[in-house]
């Protein structure tokens, strides 16, 4: 294939556009503006990738099946499972609770490998899957809110939490969710722009390489990461339509500023009532007490147990107000049109998007205390509205990064820099991104 023939990608940091080529095997191909990966070399193939994904969803079975762990107390034994653990929460009524955490650690999950297993199987075999689009465009939804790990690390603090007041045993739940943990992680190659270029690879999608004129320029396709030319008088923020997946292609992000402000402003909102209300709530026969994420920090400490009370720490109290400050300095250094520090800016973006989701740990812990905890008229764990607020606060936050656009502060650079000289026509690709050994 001829160089001017070699399919485009774009930086999704800071738009810059280069033309892709084989990796060689223990490479990547970096941004050379950002620094940001922007693809890898894989020895797999798709019949690799198609064992892998049936591998993780008869795993995912195993995981949901068996009880992660058992808790006896006094001649009495209770087992719990992760459906159990969302049940349980469920009819104690904390519905917002139960409906986030089953989403999250089953609902979204298993949809997941579903939607993996329904391209993969076609595309091993050189066909293009019914409804391939939409599948790619649900497969970019899903893929930041599925939780596996997050739940894993829950049912090991929760362990530790339960140790100093009855026996507990991990479950063949347990063993089975650290399996599925390796095979989401080595999945999560998978995004749909790798899914769309294997397809370009059998034949079933065509290349389409497009050309930047005087008056276009190019950007990629969110969903599917097709570069394609937009009009360069239109609105940065107009809609258009990708020419390979027909999905809602804009150049720039609508209205990102005001959208990442108000859900950062409501996830400030909700993160004092997380701090502040109990996360859980004990009822036994020498009383009832409530507990806050921090007062659950100390309980560990004082256990003895100062390696989990710091991961708690570190997920359920650094970790969110980390992503509440780091958004913060994003949107204002954007605001104040500051070009300066712009690749660890660019660092400290990818670092709120890879934490997002690692916040979630205590309201997994929470469910799991309260299904392995349910001894009737002994002892019961419960959820506290701490704990509703504090998945809200993850939600939101998450939410907040998707919505900024970190490429506007890299086209501030890109003004500062031309507004001496015109340029003539539209941006053309780079020859090659740079490659580095790993």
């Amino acid at each position: 294939m001829t160089a001017d023939r070699q399919p485009l990608i774009e930086c999704e940091h800071c738009a810059s556009i280069y033309r892709r080529h084989q990796l060689e095997p223990g490479e990547t191909a970096n941004c050379a503006r950002c620094g940001a990966i922007l693809w890898r070399y894989s020895g797999l193939t798709l019949s690799n990738w198609l064992a892998l994904a049936i591998s993780a969803l008869i795993v995912f079975g195993v995981a949901n099946a068996y009880p992660v762990a058992s808790m006896a107390v006094q001649g009495m034994t209770q087992q719990a499972s992760l459906l159990d653990a969302i049940s349980i929460t469920w009819r104690q009524g904390h519905w917002v609770v139960a409906v986030m955490t089953g989403m999250a650690g089953f609902a979204l999950p298993m949809l997941q490998l579903t939607v993996l297993l329904w391209v993969l199987g076609p595309l091993s075999r050189g066909r293009e899957p019914v409804g391939f689009r939409t599948a790619m465009r649900l497969l970019g939804v899903l893929r930041p809110w599925c939780m596996i790990p997050v739940f894993l690390l829950g049912v090991l603090v929760a362990v530790v939490k339960l140790a100093g007041m009855a026996a507990v045993a991990p479950g063949i739940g347990l063993a089975a969710f650290g399996v599925l943990t390796i095979l989401l992680t080595m999945l999560g190659r998978l995004s749909p722009h790798v899914l769309w270029r294997y397809a370009e690879s059998v034949g079933v999608v065509p290349v389409h390489v497009p050309q930047a004129g005087p008056d276009s320029v190019l950007t990629g396709c969110h969903v599917c990461g097709q570069v394609q030319a937009v009009p360069r008088a239109g609105d940065p923020e107009g809609e258009h339509h990708c020419v390979r997946c027909d999905a809602l292609v804009h150049y720039r992000k609508p209205d990102h500023l005001a959208r990442t402000w108000a859900l950062l402003l409501a996830a400030v909102v909700f993160y004092i009532p997380a701090n502040v209300l109990p996360v859980m709530q004990v009822s036994s026969v020498l009383g009832n007490s409530a507990h806050t994420i921090l007062g659950g920090v100390v309980e560990l400490w004082e256990m003895g147990s100062w390696d989990i009370a710091l991961i708690v720490f570190i997920a359920s109290v650094a970790v969110p107000l980390t992503k509440l400050l780091a958004l913060i300095l994003l949107l204002l250094t954007e605001q104040w049109r500051s070009t300066t520090n712009l690749r660890p800016r660019t660092r400290l973006y990818q670092m709120v998007e890879f934490i997002g989701q690692w916040s979630m740990l205590d309201v997994f812990v929470v469910i799991l205390l309260a299904a392995l905890a349910d001894f009737q008229g002994l002892m019961e764990i419960s959820a506290g509205a701490g704990a509703a607020a504090f998945g809200v606060v993850v939600i939101l936050t998450m939410l907040s990064a998707m919505s900024f656009d970190l490429r506007r502060s890299w086209d501030l650079e890109g003004q500062s820099e031309i507004e001496s000289a015109p340029v003539e026509g539209g941006r053309q690709p780079a020859p090659a991104a740079t490659k580095e050994m790993g």
